[in-house]
């Protein structure tokens, strides 16, 4: 295959890459609307559902069977591998919110707060609807005390998500604590 015909043929694709992020992004789009508007938690979970789906697809094979292979390390608890696994996804596609927020999610569960808050940034610049990534981040100001800040985390991810429970009872507990009692 002559020069021009491999530039063709990438252009091809990245044309096709290019496509198909703006019809996930306008599917992603509507199924925050409806997120936000679903009646029940029935209803928005399996709106939440969809969304995942999207999130967990980059539009990569290899990238994909990369984020694939770094949850497998984690399930058998190889740390390192997985760490190491989703650096590389993260070099290899660092335009996908999710393989952010997965090494994000593995540094919380490492107690590295720093790093997990700043792949959470990261996360965030590129899809600042994320509620998972918010609500670690809700997570995180917990566990250093911070409640005031950890109730505003939660209260972002109910303007995205109204009704994840998870977040309406970290809200109801923090409430108290941040904006004091009636009297």
């Amino acid at each position: 295959m002559n020069r021009l015909s491999i530039l063709i043929v990438a252009a091809f694709g990245l044309m096709v890459t290019a496509a198909w992020a703006e019809t996930d992004k306008e599917r992603l789009d509507g199924l925050f609307n409806q997120l936000k508007s679903a009646p029940d938690s029935t209803a928005a979970d399996a709106v939440a559902t969809q969304i995942k789906r999207i999130w967990m697809h980059s539009g990569s094979d290899t990238a994909d069977l990369l984020m694939e292979r770094a949850d497998t390390a984690l399930e058998h608890q190889d740390t390192p591998l997985s760490v190491e696994l989703l650096d590389r996804l993260i070099v290899l596609a660092p335009d996908w919110a999710e393989a952010w927020n997965r090494r994000a999610t593995l540094f919380y569960l490492m107690d590295d707060y720093p790093r997990a808050m700043s792949d959470i940034a990261e996360t965030l610049k590129r899809e600042p609807r994320h509620y998972g990534a918010i609500s670690g981040m809700g997570l995180i100001f917990l566990q250093r005390g911070n409640k005031k800040l950890a109730y505003e985390a939660f209260e972002r991810v109910l303007t995205i998500y109204p009704q994840l429970e998870t977040a309406r009872k970290a809200v109801e507990e923090l409430r108290p604590e941040v904006e004091g009692s009636p009297l």
